[in-house]
């Protein structure tokens, strides 16, 4: 009897692929990983099958679950990693297998965040004012018609990448220059979203298929940048708010035609309500996506493998807590000399994560995005006030140091001498 095989593409971002990996091989499936990235370690480690191929290539995906198909019963395809090209792949990977899977179309609009835009906008869903530009030009003038305060960002990306809030002209132009100049990575074309800046409280509506699952809330480190700090499952809302939110976030879903698989969408609540900032077509990245397991008792990605394989998902909440995510972030540029105190603080009570992204002698060079992070704790209790509680206790516990680099002049003092020493000369 052949064995059943869930397919994962590219794993997932922050860890989300290997809670894929867990959570198949407790449902009694196989799973695979398809990659193009060669160092699968970790995939290794947990029992995974790991197989190199280009994933950005369709074709290539076809033949090789064709190929191990002769082999194995593919139960189901999924991907969990961030980013439009990949989780459009497997919706078509899904259609050409005859298996369930999101709506191909469906993604690439919604990850062409204009074209997300102009949908939402046609469907009358509340959105920030917004002008798409290609060059400094269109920037300037969008700005001018928009006004300040202001966000630019890429019509294409995730994780915050190459996102700026401008509150000046200088400012408009300075990261104007920064995208379209070279230093910044596009994975398409390259096009602006020139965005009102929407004032108000971040909320995180995640849905499953057509229901509202939870609804948290999110804050950020220190402006110009958006940074994830704090996550919180539930936010705390009347029955009012949460009802506002929660139907305009199927409105959305209406609008994109997103009424398959998990999407989480943020809103802000600004003056006039909620507002519609971004919607995503997939869960949220680790530690994020765990944040309604702990809280609410549904384990997401569970549920997400079983829709893939075409079973019946459960939603229904077994319990009340509230659960948070601590993101740490560095204050300034340099060598990370020394972390610790994680091991103190996983052993906080009502801790249920801590992870360290760096070692010592790492160099920290801060980007403004999801890269900054150093280290988060997840946290969980049956109250708000006690979980913000242990959180803060938990991150008391851990403390890092960070030796800046050195200056210009420093640094070419610094040669000077070494090429002293190495010439013999005393100093």
């Amino acid at each position: 009897m052949a064995r059943r095989a869930l397919i994962l593409i590219e794993g997932g971002a922050l860890g989300c692929g290997l809670l894929y990996v867990q959570a198949a091989q407790r449902l009694g499936l196989h799973p695979i990983n398809l990659s193009a990235n060669q160092d699968q370690r970790d995939f290794l480690s947990a029992g995974c099958e790991t197989i190199h191929v280009d994933t950005g290539n369709l074709d290539a995906l076809v033949h090789e679950c064709s190929r191990l198909r002769a082999t194995n019963e593919i139960a189901g395809i999924v991907c969990a990693k961030e980013g439009g090209g990949v989780y459009a792949t497997v919706g078509k990977l899904c259609q050409y297998f005859d298996l369930p899977g999101p709506n191909p179309g469906s993604i690439e609009r919604c990850f062409d965040k204009f074209a997300q835009r102009q949908l939402l906008a046609d469907a009358d869903i509340p959105i920030p004012a917004y002008r798409l530009a290609t060059n400094a030009t269109d920037v300037k003038n969008a700005a001018t018609e928009i006004g300040f305060p202001l966000i630019l960002k890429p019509a294409v990306g995730a994780g915050s990448c190459g996102v700026r809030l401008c509150r000046s002209a200088d400012e408009v132009a300075e990261h104007t220059t920064y995208l379209l100049g070279g230093k910044h990575i596009w994975r398409s074309s390259p096009r602006i979203l020139v965005e009102e800046f929407a004032q108000g409280p971040l909320y995180l509506t995640y849905t499953m298929g057509d229901e509202v699952v939870g609804i948290g809330t999110c804050d950020f480190g220190r402006p110009p940048y958006f940074v994830c700090r704090e996550t919180i499952f539930p936010a705390v809302l009347t029955d009012e708010e949460h009802k506002r939110i929660a139907d305009v976030s199927l409105s959305c879903l209406r609008a994109l035609d997103l009424g398959w698989g998990p999407t989480n969408i943020e809103l802000r609540w600004t003056r006039l309500g909620p507002v519609v900032i971004e919607v995503n077509p997939r869960l949220a990245s680790a530690p994020h996506s765990q944040l309604v397991q702990l809280a609410y008792g549904i384990d997401l990605i569970t549920e997400h493998i079983k829709l893939v394989i075409g079973g019946e998902w459960y939603l229904h909440k077994r319990r009340s807590h509230t659960a948070a995510v601590r993101s740490l972030l560095p204050d300034r540029d340099g060598i990370l000399d020394w972390i610790s105190g994680d091991g103190r603080a996983a052993a906080v009570s009502g801790v249920a994560e801590v992870k360290l992204f760096v070692e010592p002698k790492t160099p920290i060079v801060r980007k403004g995005d999801y890269r900054d992070k150093i280290a988060y704790v997840v946290a969980a209790s049956p109250s708000h006030a006690q979980t913000a509680a242990i959180l803060q206790r938990a991150v008391d516990l851990i403390d890092w140091s960070i030796t800046p680099f050195p200056t210009l002049g420093e640094q070419e003092q610094f040669d000077l001498n070494s090429s002293r020493v190495g010439q013999g000369v005393d100093l």
